[in-house]
């Protein structure tokens, strides 16, 4: 059985908001063009032995507002990031640290369900 941790409950609400932030900009980013930048599209060359030939669409680059929600994950990924890693609760172990945070990564799982 894995060891468990005492973790304090402002660092698991840290890790999961990380999480949900995480998922939030991975399915923005999915709407978003493939260049930030207004790019021409492509059309590779023909594959031996298949008919398939990758290509890219033109991309006309992010807008004002795409480019600014995605500075704004980014910002808020960086800074739930540094709140998880420089957490004082760190500091309180002296073994055992990388098994504590790939722990942590994964408490969320193990709550129990509420009624």
């Amino acid at each position: 059985m894995p060891k468990t941790f005492p973790f304090p409950q402002d660092l698991l609400d840290a890790q999961v908001a990380l999480h949900e932030t995480r998922a939030a900009y991975e399915k923005y980013a999915k709407t978003l063009p493939w260049s930030a930048e207004p790019m021409p599209g492509w059309e590779g060359d023909k594959q031996l032995h298949s008919s398939y030939r990758s290509h890219k669409e033109d991309s006309p680059g992010y807008t004002e507002e795409q480019a600014t929600e995605v500075r704004r994950f980014q910002d808020e990924l960086r800074r739930l990031s540094a709140e998880v890693m420089t957490h004082p609760y760190w500091s309180t172990l002296s073994e055992d640290v990388v098994a504590a945070r790939m722990a942590l990564k994964h408490a969320h799982e193990h709550e129990p369900a509420e009624a």
